[in-house]
């Protein structure tokens, strides 16, 4: 087993009939956030999604400024601010900000698809023209040259300063689903993180690619790499099963290209009937999670992390009951030895 693992949170804002109104939502996750912070985790990280009637996370940066403003020593950050939304410029003001009122806090998670559909995506950039090509590469250097204030000199926005000092550059970091971020990690040096939530199959060859790949760059002398990957935890094996149920029955109906108004209830994800063509899905589903009483979990994850050489295991948040939730995340602190 690796030494000196560190583990996070990916908090992804679930809107549940449990919570009586969105802002519950949020409040419920600067709570686990305080928590996390007290229990010893190392980050805490908000997604960007858009047009969901399920998800309370389009705009990570307010989320990270108030829960960053409510505990005391855990990194927050965006997992991750989807670029081609946005404009460099205004990301690099946004967490240099950030950076100046958190110094030592704050992470940038960058990534590269739009979080949501085609048509809000349209809405987000305004533009057809925008929308056909490929804008990313462009938007990452100009990113990361205000960040560091080293624009090529013939650059039309080398006079253009993001931030006073380039020392309010958050810790930056690439993420991915597949082996496309991790070359772009690799060509500038940044950390890198692969979802494994999205596409567990790929997270040994992409991550060993990665740590194998690294050379050394003005962001780090050394990889950094973190698996994110859907965890459920409880005090038994049965009951880790029933908490894991909803995001399960989210997974297999996205696949099979149903929407859902909300994120389902344990009970309701428990009672729902499948059909053969949807348990089938369900079983294929299960490799993108780590399900279990809490010593079986670290098991798992130690073995994971052993496997592709990471730096750090982030946690998919997908409870849908809040003291679930929070007894999940207690019951692996003390487990973790955090």
């Amino acid at each position: 087993m690796l030494q000196n693992l560190k583990f996070s949170i990916l908090d992804l804002a679930y809107y549940t009939e449990n919570d009586p109104t969105p802002g519950d939502v949020l409040q419920h996750s600067t709570e686990v956030a305080r928590m996390a912070d007290k229990l010893g985790y190392h980050r805490y990280w908000f997604a960007e999604h858009h047009n969901s009637a399920a998800l309370m996370s389009m705009f990570p940066e307010i989320m990270i400024a108030h829960v960053a403003a409510n505990t005391e020593h855990i990194r927050v950050g965006s997992g991750g601010v989807m670029l081609p939304n946005h404009s460099a410029l205004s990301v690099a003001e946004r967490f240099s900000m950030l950076e100046a009122l958190h110094p030592g806090r704050i992470d940038l998670g960058i990534g590269r698809a739009p979080g949501t559909d085609g048509r809000t995506a349209l809405a987000l950039r305004r533009s057809w023209e925008i929308m056909k090509e490929d804008t990313f590469p462009g938007q990452l250097d100009d990113l990361l040259g205000y960040l560091a204030h080293n624009l090529p000199v013939d650059h039309p926005f080398s006079k253009v300063i993001a931030n006073p000092d380039p020392s309010l550059a958050p810790d930056i970091y690439m993420l991915g689903s597949s082996g496309g971020g991790v070359q772009f990690a690799l060509e500038k040096g940044l950390g890198f993180v692969f979802a494994g939530q999205i596409n567990a199959e790929m997270a040994v060859p992409v991550l060993k690619y990665y740590r194998d790949n690294f050379k050394p760059s003005i962001y780090y002398d050394e990889p950094r790499s973190i698996l994110s990957i859907s965890v459920f935890t409880a005090d038994t094996e049965e009951e880790a099963n029933y908490l894991a149920a909803p995001t399960l029955l989210m997974w297999t109906l996205l696949s099979t290209g149903k929407r859902f108004k909300s994120f389902p209830t344990s009970k309701e994800a428990n009672d729902y009937p499948y059909t053969l063509q949807e348990k089938a899905i369900r079983e294929q589903q299960l490799s993108k999670f780590v399900i279990g009483t809490p010593g079986k979990v670290a098991e798992q994850l130690h073995d994971w992390a052993d496997k592709t050489g990471v730096n750090e295991i982030m946690l998919v948040d997908g409870y849908a009951e809040m003291e679930a939730r929070k007894n999940g995340y207690a019951l692996l602190a003390k487990e973790f030895g955090l």
